[in-house]
């Protein structure tokens, strides 16, 4: 029971937060921001969910994770409900800093290294990649369906005679929606989700004797995350609006497309680190996949753009449910939400600071494509850098004695 909840959640989250991130800048731009103000904003989005990840995810394993699972719901709420009222900026920038609100589409907040963590617990080694395989596939699935249907809804309610700002509102209403939703949700979890033995000493982030590993993995991940801050789902969308000139809904479908493929090359990824191991799919899936990043402000036309990007988002997510896993292979059951909460704020905080960069970037036309470049190359040079360092620590169900036991 406590898995299918937990699969709701994620199910739940990423259909609200695809199903904004369409919208989200142009609503901005509609109430006045121009590209170096959305930026600046998102990018306040992201340190304030990092601030918020750090203080809820360190704390979650001693005050007891469902609580903290509501307090992040309800910090959605707060999110919507602000963005909704008001067009100050100032009043914005607080309501971005302290509530969760996701600019890119995917997974923000301290959602996630709690459930990975409850996941971990609730299931043995052997299914731990696999099962984070379909918990990603649901969650893209969502995020395909919540983009689609925010640019239809967006659309259809224009053609109805709502103006663009009303029409945005509404999602943003939506938006505050989910997590109501999400407290429900959460009120049905059992214990069995709470870590079994909580720390009885203090340690730094939560963190004793797999400190030195997750830094390492912080400071790749964090390179990866700043080099996704230039290519936020809302705005590539953005990006597609101002160089094609297509309407939210055409937008819409596309990043359903995209999102869809998503998910299942991230189903694909279980069955692949079982043959060739979690860093090998880490890195050999995601290179080819930066590679056609690059590519993609390239393209002569709209087909041969959204042609390559939905060759590419086939590829690019494989990473994501073996990273999940590899760190919760290489850590202490103890040490698991927090490890899970410290990774994701490394790369909340260093992503943060990518959106700005972008505004910046995309307000110039003749840099338009430069975030794509920047994008591309950094992950690059973070795949190489993580299999030199981290394809000698080999996860417990590598081990040579374990790998009989997994395939019976």
């Amino acid at each position: 029971m406590d898995i299918t909840l937990l699969f709701a959640s994620r199910m739940t989250r990423l259909f609200s937060y695809g199903f904004l991130s369409i919208v989200l800048a142009l609503y901005l731009s509609q109430i006045g921001l121009n590209e170096e103000s959305i930026g600046l904003l998102f990018t306040l989005t992201l340190f304030g969910d990092a601030g918020v990840s750090l203080l809820i995810t360190t704390s979650a394993d001693k005050i007891g994770r469902r609580r903290m699972l509501l307090l992040g719901a309800a910090l959605i709420i707060l999110a919507g409900v602000v963005f909704v009222l008001t067009r100050n900026l100032l009043l914005l920038m607080i309501a971005a800093i302290i509530g969760v609100i996701s600019p890119s589409g995917g997974e923000i907040g301290p959602f996630l290294p709690m459930e990975q963590a409850a996941i971990s617990q609730l299931i043995p080694n052997e299914r731990r990649t696999q099962l984070f395989a379909w918990y990603n596939l649901v969650g893209s699935f969502a995020t395909a369906l919540g983009a689609l249907g925010g640019g239809l809804l967006a659309q259809t309610l224009q053609e109805s005679g709502f103006s663009p700002l009303a029409t945005y509102r509404i999602i943003l209403i939506g938006y505050a929606i989910s997590g109501v939703v999400l407290c429900f949700i959460f009120l049905g979890l059992s214990p069995s989700v709470e870590v079994v033995a909580p720390p009885l000493t203090a340690h730094t982030f939560g963190l004793h004797r797999s400190r030195g590993v997750v830094m390492r993995l912080c400071a790749l991940f964090a390179l990866d995350s700043f080099a996704g801050g230039f290519i936020l789902q809302s705005m590539l969308a953005y990006w597609f609006h101002i160089k094609f000139g297509i309407d939210v809904g055409t937008i819409g479908r596309i990043f359903f497309g995209a999102n869809l493929l998503a998910g299942i090359s991230a189903l694909l990824a279980a069955p692949i680190a079982a043959r060739i191991g979690l860093v090998n799919t880490m890195v050999f899936t995601h290179l080819p996949s930066n590679v056609l990043l690059c590519l993609v402000p390239l393209m002569p036309n709209l087909s041969s753009t959204v042609f390559l990007l939905l060759l590419r988002f086939s590829i690019s997510q494989m990473d994501i449910p073996t990273r999940q896993s590899y760190t919760m292979a290489v850590v202490a059951p103890d040490e698991r939400s927090a490890a899970a909460g410290v990774t994701t704020i490394a790369r909340s905080v260093v992503g943060a600071l990518s959106p700005m960069l972008c505004g910046m970037l995309l307000s110039n036309p003749l840099w338009m494509g430069a975030p794509f470049f920047v994008a591309g190359g950094l992950k690059i040079i973070y795949d190489l850098l993580l299999y030199s360092r981290f394809k000698q620590i080999i996860p417990p169900e590598e081990a040579p004695e374990n790998r009989g036991n997994a395939a019976c």
